[in-house]
């Protein structure tokens, strides 16, 4: 065999492993995102999960209408969300938190397409940490406000009312059972947003 030859053989597998065809990882299927991406959909889903308890509150809120007869038709005593200023507060909080809710779907769908976007995860972080406070403070301040109507304040000479309006009561204290179990939804969707962020 001539020299030639020889290094004609020599360079042979060199050329055939330059020219092999490179294997190239598509981004979206990388294993290391499949963290990232399961605590996205689960974000994805507890945000559906909260729109249902914020959007009750917010409706059972804003119909809770009672009107008590007294002897007479004419001689009547009403209560109404509105004649309170602690339930509007909740109520309009509520619809706030609900609305928000269906807003940042498409951001968290994008999220869990994208889990590398932290930009987009700051983002409802920071948003979610403004509903944690608003909807604690609205569902703090209907609570006492339903506390005093179930109890009354013998101090202070306040009767309570839910012996008489019992309607109004219920679907007062039933909004903000489901407004503060939106608040737990809402802590957990924060905690999850900084383990992300903290991951990345």
């Amino acid at each position: 065999m001539s020299t030639s030859e020889a290094g004609a053989a020599g360079k042979a597998p060199t050329t055939a492993a330059t020219t092999a065809p490179r294997k190239t990882g598509v981004p979206f299927f990388r294993r290391a995102d499949r963290g990232s991406r399961c605590v996205a959909l689960i974000d994805f889903v507890l945000r559906i999960a909260a729109f249902g308890p914020t959007l009750a509150a917010a409706i059972a809120t804003a119909t809770s209408d009672e009107t008590l007869s007294v002897f007479t038709q004419f001689f009547q005593f009403r209560a109404r969300f509105d004649d309170f200023p602690a339930f509007l507060f909740f109520m309009v909080a509520n619809a706030i938190a609900a609305g928000y809710l269906v807003l940042s779907l498409p951001f968290s769908a994008v999220v869990v397409l994208r889990p590398q976007a932290t930009g987009l995860r700051l983002l409802l972080l920071v948003c979610d940490t403004i509903m944690v406070g608003l909807l604690t403070a609205a569902a703090a301040a209907a609570a006492a406000i339903v506390d005093m109507a179930h109890s009354g304040n013998l101090r202070a000479n306040w009767v309570p009312i839910c012996m008489q309006f019992h309607g109004f009561c219920q679907r007062t204290s039933g909004a903000v059972v489901a407004s503060f179990l939106a608040v737990l939804v809402f802590i957990f969707l924060v905690i999850l947003a900084a383990f992300a962020i903290r991951k990345r």
